[in-house]
């Protein structure tokens, strides 16, 4: 019942406060635990000063229903919280799982735009394959494009694919990958750091392209814009330590040559030069550092 407690008393901070979340989860993990935040005096007074004592047991209630319909909740006190994830400043509080059990696997994402040229999914679905055949879990975001193309190789090629998402887990974006986020579920695993209801929104998906920066120790970028979220998760991979390849076909853009002339960034023409770096992307003991 701790466990379960604490779990309902990080729920509380996070709806009841007007602290940012990452605030909230700093606090929660310098005390190591989520009651006691909510209970103890901070600085002139509680926390919570002015507000009413909060019922622990009804949050409880709605956890556990959370459960029943499939969405498992992780919180930043628990030890399956994600390891690599757990390392970088954007680590959400908790996430909600829909599917197979998490592991700290080998995991690399495979990103791009929405709208891609036929050679950008077929270079998608060709490394997101590959990869899955050789044992490395794809994770994408389930967007229409690049993102879809990955998911739907890594799981033709019998291989598990993790999709985050930029909404809560009753919600689908875009509508037209409800029977893929499902299938994913099935047979992989789907992640989102909001509310089970949450609608998507502009905030929401560069929130999710932090996550998989983090949750993967790799990002490979097929097609990306400036204004994209794949361009976004290459430079949070690169200042998260991880490693980053980038298509050639992307050096038409100013910000991908800068971003391959920095450490850790691979410029490549196909899959096979993701594929023979595969074993070089293990952290070895203390390379994983906080981001």
């Amino acid at each position: 019942m701790d466990h379960e407690l604490e779990r309902a008393a990080l729920v509380a901070l996070l709806r009841q406060t007007d602290r940012s979340w990452s605030e909230i989860t700093d606090r929660v993990e310098t005390v190591g635990s989520a009651r006691e935040v909510l209970e103890r005096p901070e600085g002139q007074g509680a926390l919570f000063a002015t507000e009413p004592v909060v019922d622990l047991e009804s949050i409880v209630a709605e956890i556990t229903a959370w459960e029943r319909e499939g969405m498992r909740l992780v919180t930043i006190l628990d030890e399956e919280y994600p390891l690599y994830l757990r390392l970088v400043h954007q680590r959400p509080p908790f996430l909600f799982l829909r599917g197979a059990n998490m592991e700290d696997d080998l995991r690399v994402a495979v990103v791009g735009t929405r709208t891609p040229t036929p050679e950008g999914v077929d270079h998608a679905g060709a490394i997101a394959g590959g990869l899955a055949e050789r044992g490395v879990t794809v994770v994408s975001g389930l967007a229409a494009g690049v993102d879809t193309a990955a998911h739907r190789a890594a799981l033709a090629a019998g291989g598990r694919t993790i999709a985050v998402v930029g909404t809560g887990l009753r919600r689908c974006y875009p509508a037209q990958n409800a029977r893929l986020q499902q299938e994913i579920a099935d047979r992989g695993l789907v992640i989102s750091q909001f509310w089970p209801d949450a609608p998507p929104s502009k905030t929401s998906f560069p929130m999710r392209n932090a996550v998989m920066s983090g949750y993967s120790l790799a990002t490979v970028v097929i097609e990306a814009a400036y204004r994209s979220g794949a361009r976004m998760q290459a430079r949070l991979a690169l200042e998260h330590g991880r490693r980053v390849f980038l298509m050639r076909s992307l050096m038409t853009h100013a910000w991908a040559r800068d971003y391959a002339a920095r450490p850790n960034t691979t410029v490549i023409d196909g899959p096979e030069d993701v594929f023979r770096q595969i074993d070089s992307l293990v952290p070895t003991t203390g390379e994983l550092t906080w981001a």
